[in-house]
């Protein structure tokens, strides 16, 4: 295996140098990968600069240029991927030709042509998938009860329904986010993605859910959800945030909506306000006004008072159906 590196130094401008495989293609992806701080981004990053060098060298190219990342975005749309996974591997190779540059391992001319490589197109919008009042309540009432593994995963499930969380951010909470403002609960100071800070309120019922987890396993300070093992004993000190995709799988099959992801879970979120279990959706968001999506915004995680107004706009029908 090997990758080519163009020869600065040189001057015929036409002539390729190779680099061997096993440790410069190693120190090439660790430049790109130190340079993010996200956990997800390295991940994401990591697994799209693999791809792309295992498709380098299934056959032999001219180089690391721009027509190479070029034939690559043309083999992925050929694999029919989404603009969205073609573009995260797209802006991941960008990135490996500007730490190549930086670095002295590029010319600054291929780096610049490969940062020009445009990515693929994303015509339309989705508007993803979300839940009714009803299949909320179905999903809500699928955990035991009966058992403290059971009423973790009903706090969980209440706190990604009434909150609209991230599951990475439902991993992280801690008692101490959990503070009172104005007379009501709310997550307070909650640290999330690209480090952004935000104040969540809560609904009287997730609060509800949550003390009726935490009260029983003795929690009084630390994460929110914590590993319950065999036995029905607490132990341990946090759930990961693979954790909380994989105990949503189950719960989501016995409500009869399979294949909802955690981040399915905000758009109900942004319909269903505060009250007895989600049992009434917001009439808030009926009028669509300013105030009924500054509200819907402090709850969801999107920063954008018209992708708000969207999902709203959206639940309308499904409201007042319910």
């Amino acid at each position: 295996m090997w990758l080519p590196i163009w020869p600065i130094k040189r001057t015929e401008m036409n002539e390729i140098a190779l680099a061997n495989r096993a440790a410069d293609w190693r120190r090439l992806k660790a430049l790109v990968l130190d340079s993010v701080s996200s956990p997800i981004t390295k991940r994401v990053y990591n697994l799209g600069l693999d791809e792309f060098f295992a498709w380098f060298a299934q056959e032999p190219r001219a180089g690391f240029t721009k027509a190479t990342v070029s034939a690559w975005r043309v083999a992925l749309e050929a694999r029919g991927l989404g603009s969205v996974s073609i573009n995260v591997r797209i802006t991941a190779v960008r990135k490996l030709a500007v730490e190549a540059a930086d670095n002295g391992l590029l010319a600054p001319e291929l780096a610049a042509g490969i940062t020009r490589v445009k990515g693929a197109k994303s015509i339309g919008v989705r508007v993803g998938n979300w839940l009714s009042v009803q299949q909320a309540q179905r999903l809500l009432n699928a955990p035991d009860v009966t058992t403290k593994k059971g009423l973790r995963d009903r706090a969980m499930l209440a706190i990604l329904l009434g909150c609209g969380l991230r599951r990475s951010e439902v991993a992280a909470l801690t008692l101490k986010h959990i503070q009172q403002r104005d007379n009501r609960w709310c997550i307070v100071d909650l640290v999330g993605k690209h480090g952004r800070v935000r104040t969540i309120p809560i609904p009287t019922w997730v609060k509800v859910a949550i003390d009726t987890w935490t009260e029983p396993a003795g929690i009084t300070e630390g994460h929110v959800l914590r590993p319950v093992k065999r036995g029905d004993q607490v132990d341990g000190e946090r759930m990961t945030e693979k954790v909380v995709w994989q105990l949503l799988q189950p719960y989501a099959a016995t409500a009869g909506v399979p294949g909802i992801a955690p981040h399915d879970l905000d758009y109900a979120a942004c319909g269903i306000i505060d009250g007895p279990a989600p049992s009434c959706a917001g009439p808030r968001a009926e009028s669509l006004s300013r105030s009924s999506c500054s509200w819907a915004m402090r709850r969801c995680k999107r920063r954008s008072a018209t992708s708000v107004r969207n999902r709203i706009w959206f639940m309308r029908p499904r409201m007042r159906s319910s």
